[in-house]
């Protein structure tokens, strides 16, 4: 079996897997570096399954880490895309709020957004609204002009283009089975060949707390699969200018279906979030019986599922219901038609819980011996990537030898 030796590898080719690498080379270009994807290609999963928004960071806690690092990295990544030819569109969003009984929670989150220093941000009455997106329905609404909309795949082509042009290397189809360490090594075994590397950085995404405990760390939490469900909106459908979004519940880590413009022009509505039966369960019928006994076997599983179970019951109703999907978005745009919508496609957003049975709010970055783990990183990843990438750099710098 083939073996070569890094001063860094990356595992995990997704978007936060990429920027880091990015970072990693600008840091310490006289390092060797080099990604394990175990697709055959980059952004196979969450970045090339997402809606593509470059999020404004109005929905996070202030002092966060997805605060701080959202905010920062919508900025970063404006800039990657106009350097680097991706396209993007500053089309705006609208958060609405539908009933009365949603204003002071749609009060709270204009707060929080302004807290966080996010330029632009208004609070508008429905004629206001209603300019923006005549079809809406809105007692009262959070206007965010500066929100934008990208491809997080294009991006993701970008970013490898540029680590393989500033000497990184991109190992496709090479999918870790076993770590091992020794003293000043972690030796990594994939199918193909064997790799060592002195400073290890775990961006496994889907995988990333299995990946974890490969590299004999044992944390408490458990990756949880949610899968997020879309319909598209038919092209003779006129009824969305823009990004509409609901306002969302606070006691659930998700932010309701909602309406997205893409950058080639169509219109997605979605997604919900449905616990799926496998951790690349893009479909009802995805079942992996290893990712189930993982669920069933870990305390936190048991705990989430009593705290959650009727929100989690209405999800699984409203994915196997296609009027129960329509209803909740006319509750956004009351004109809309069943004719109106089209079957979409799907995501799988990786979400961990503590043996609490609490969904993570916040980013979470472990270090140990030379080693980062990014353990949760949902959305906003995409948007704060090359936030996050500089972020683990930095730590990098500190950390390591």
């Amino acid at each position: 079996m083939n073996s070569k030796s890094y001063d860094i590898a990356i595992i995990g080719g997704g978007i936060v897997g990429l920027a880091t690498a990015l970072a990693l080379r600008a840091r310490f270009p006289r390092y060797s570096l080099a990604i394990l994807e175990k697709e055959s290609e980059v952004g196979h999963h969450q970045t090339g399954h997402n809606s593509g928004v470059i999020h404004a960071g109005i929905y996070y806690k202030p002092g966060s880490h997805k605060a701080r690092l959202c905010i920062e990295g919508a900025r970063q990544m404006l800039e990657f895309c106009r350097d680097n030819n991706v396209p993007f569109d500053r089309c705006g969003k609208l958060i609405v709020a539908t009933t009365a009984e949603e204003l002071p929670r749609l009060q709270n989150l204009y707060e929080r957004g302004r807290a966080n220093g996010i330029t632009g941000l208004e609070l508008i009455n429905s004629d206001r609204a209603r300019e923006i997106e005549p079809h809406t329905k809105a007692v009262q609404a959070i206007y965010s002009p500066n929100t934008a909309i990208t491809d997080y795949g294009q991006v993701a082509a970008a970013m490898a283009l540029k680590i393989r042009e500033t000497g990184g290397e991109i190992l496709l189809s090479s999918h870790v089975l076993d770590i091992r360490r020794t003293n000043r090594d972690y030796h990594l075994g994939t199918a193909g060949q064997d790799i060592s590397c002195r400073y290890l950085i775990n961006c496994g995404g889907l995988y990333a707390d299995r990946i974890a405990r490969m590299m004999g760390l044992h944390p408490e939490i458990l990756l949880l699969p949610f899968r997020g469900e879309y319909y598209t909106l038919k092209p003779d459908c006129r009824l969305v200018r823009g990004l509409i979004y609901p306002v969302p519940d606070p006691q659930f880590p998700f932010l309701g279906v909602h309406f997205t413009k893409r950058v080639a022009g169509d219109y997605e509505a979605g997604p919900n979030a449905v616990l799926a039966f496998a951790r690349e369960g893009y479909r009802f019928r995805d079942i992996c019986w290893k990712d189930l006994a993982a669920m069933f076997t870990h305390p936190g599983f048991w705990a989430m599922a009593w705290r959650y179970w009727h929100i989690q019951a209405y999800e699984l109703y409203r994915s196997l219901s296609r009027r129960a999907f329509l209803n909740a978005l006319q509750k956004l745009v009351p004109e809309l038609q069943d004719r109106d919508l089209e079957r979409g496609g799907s995501g799988v957003r990786a979400q961990i819980v503590t043996r609490q049975g609490l969904l993570a709010d916040d980013f979470i970055i472990a270090e140990s011996h030379n080693a980062i783990n990014v353990l949760n990183a949902p959305s906003p990843a995409a948007t704060a990537s090359i936030a996050i990438g500089n972020h683990i750099a930095g730590l990098a710098s500190k950390r390591f030898d």
